[in-house]
């Protein structure tokens, strides 16, 4: 499997989750991986399975809210390998569920912080690199949130909209410089997350139950699902497609 050799993939939100087993797949097909976290032990630990699968990485604790942390991790992957060819803005954050009404400042305010004006500030170094190399691949995590309403979880869901629209534009907006812009929206995920959210559920079975019931699948993905979409989309022969929305989501969005 060497379908991605020599490529440069930057990973934001590495270090667990959709974003640690994306950077383990890409590793596994000949990619140089830059990754960040916040978590930098965990972040570290991933590093350390990707040089021993015999790939070359380069990891820099990022907050993808701040704009020097954010360059300085472009900059260091680009230092290092020269290039960036696919960049996965992946980083994200669910908290609290509340109705609209009870949501906390507090909460928006670091939802849109983290999924939003992260993306936006990874995107605003990563397109330039792109464009002076002559092309490259960008693909934003949405979430099928981002496709419609989710109920007693509005904050995310507007987050997640913003995500798509930033996606579209820089579609539009760079593709006569060879960048395609992507978006990947799943469903529910076998994370690290989503076991936070179910621990906080008197019955996690009947917890995981009712949330995938709307998917005909009637189950949750697993992140190595949602990666190999991501591999799709990201594939160098899969070199027409931008501005797309590409669901992950076991059915939910044809009901």
């Amino acid at each position: 499997m060497s379908d991605f050799q020599g490529k440069v993939v930057l990973i934001t939100g590495a270090a667990n989750g959709i974003g640690r087993e994306a950077a383990l797949q890409f590793a596994a097909r000949g990619a140089r991986l830059g990754i960040s976290d916040i978590d930098q032990s965990a972040l570290d630990a991933c590093a350390e399975q990707i040089r021993e699968a015999g790939a070359e990485v380069v990891a820099v604790p990022c907050d993808v809210r701040e704009p020097d942390q954010v360059s300085r991790f472009v900059d260091a992957v680009v230092d290092r390998f020269g290039r960036l060819d696919i960049a996965i803005n992946n980083a994200g954050v669910e908290l609290s569920h509340a109705k609209l009404a009870e949501v906390t400042l507090e909460a928006f305010d670091t939802t849109m912080a983290v999924n939003v004006r992260g993306v936006f500030l990874c995107m605003q170094q990563q397109l330039p690199q792109m464009v002076a190399q002559g092309g490259g691949v960008i693909l934003n995590v949405s979430s099928v949130a981002g496709l419609g309403g989710a109920p007693t979880m509005s904050h995310y869901a507007a987050s997640k909209h913003a995500v798509i629209g930033l996606t579209k534009s820089a579609a539009v907006e760079y593709g006569k410089s060879n960048v395609r812009v992507n978006a990947l929206c799943p469903f529910i995920t076998q994370t690290d997350m989503l076991e936070r959210t179910l621990a906080l559920m008197p019955d996690r079975e009947e917890a995981l139950a009712r949330l995938t019931a709307p998917a005909p699948l009637r189950r949750a993905a697993t992140a190595h699902e949602v990666v190999s979409a991501m591999l799709m989309v990201c594939h160098p022969d899969n070199s027409y497609m931008s501005g797309a929305e590409i669901k992950v989501d076991g059915g939910y969005c044809a009901l």
